[in-house]
């Protein structure tokens, strides 16, 4: 099948609800055949998805830059890791490797690697679908504001249709497999 991409979260310090979204994601992904494609981190949502995929029997590829390897939070456990000198080094493979993305609940990290992708779909260098699951309304706020842009011409109407929105994982990856076929 795909290989998808997922962003989300690397907290410690989040509520179980989140990591068992992560989890469920990446069971979902390995019942439907998919490979995930991750940061590679071993931490927070990072590795609940990996962790989540695997006990589904699914595959894992995980890509993080050396410096993150040095702190000791890879996830040794993946069926791949790549290894990357940086961290843009390591969105552009994380891109390169990945047929669709996802984008789970996430702090800075998330939406720096969601704006990426979505930029450079923007500007046609993919084609590749992307969708955020904005569980219980987590990026709700986010949403609104993208709105404005548009409607201020900041953004092209085009452009913030490419990014699908989903409430749950179920449709996120209903929209997916739909996009793949």
């Amino acid at each position: 099948m795909a290989n998808v991409c997922v962003f989300c979260a690397s907290s410690r310090t989040l509520d179980a609800r989140w990591l068992d979204l992560a989890t469920d994601t990446g069971a979902e992904l390995a019942r439907r055949g998919h490979t995930l494609v991750s940061g590679g981190g071993c931490v927070g949502m990072m590795g609940a998805v990996a962790d989540g995929a695997r006990a589904a029997g699914g595959r894992t590829l995980g890509v993080i830059p050396q410096a993150l390897v040095d702190l000791e939070v890879a996830d040794l456990a993946s069926d791949e890791l790549l290894i990357t000198d940086g961290m843009a080094s390591r969105k552009t493979l994380m891109i390169d490797k990945s047929d669709a993305f996802v984008a789970l609940p996430g702090g800075l990290g998330t939406l720096d690697e969601l704006f990426e992708v979505w930029t450079t779909a923007t500007l046609a260098l993919h084609a590749k679908p992307m969708v955020l699951v904005d569980a219980d309304g987590f990026y709700r706020p986010l949403l609104d504001w993208l709105r404005t842009l548009a409607d201020r011409h900041f953004l092209k109407p085009a452009g913030l249709d490419l990014l699908l929105v989903a409430p749950t994982v179920q449709e996120a990856l209903d929209l997916l497999d739909h996009r793949l076929t």
